[in-house]
């Protein structure tokens, strides 16, 4: 664990016009272990896109789920990454997060 990361999860908060609109509040500062990521073209709406996967390795803790986002900062750029899901591991002590990329965050 080697990469220092934040991780935040969505609030939603009502705006003047009836709707919300998403913030994204910090839940708090882990150690991590990112793996090199990978990538794909997708088709996404009719266009093709640039998919980005990593595989994120941290101790287990409840806050970790699926919609949350990990930011990662190291030598001045940032990387936000999206959670895709929570897999722990047969002896509960690690917890795989398989994750894309958040273009712009």
């Amino acid at each position: 664990m080697r990469h220092r990361c934040t991780m935040f999860r969505p609030v939603l908060t009502k705006n003047k016009s009836g709707g919300s609109d998403v913030t994204w509040v910090e839940v708090g500062k882990l150690w991590a272990e990112i793996t090199m990521p990978t990538g794909r073209i997708a088709p996404i709406a009719e266009r093709l896109t640039a998919v980005i996967i990593a595989e994120i390795r941290i101790r287990p803790r409840a806050d970790a789920v699926a919609g949350n986002r990990l930011v990662h900062t190291e030598k001045g750029i940032t990387t936000t990454y999206l959670i895709g899901a929570a897999l722990i591991d047969n002896e509960n002590t690690m917890l795989r997060l398989p994750c894309s990329n958040v273009p712009n965050p």
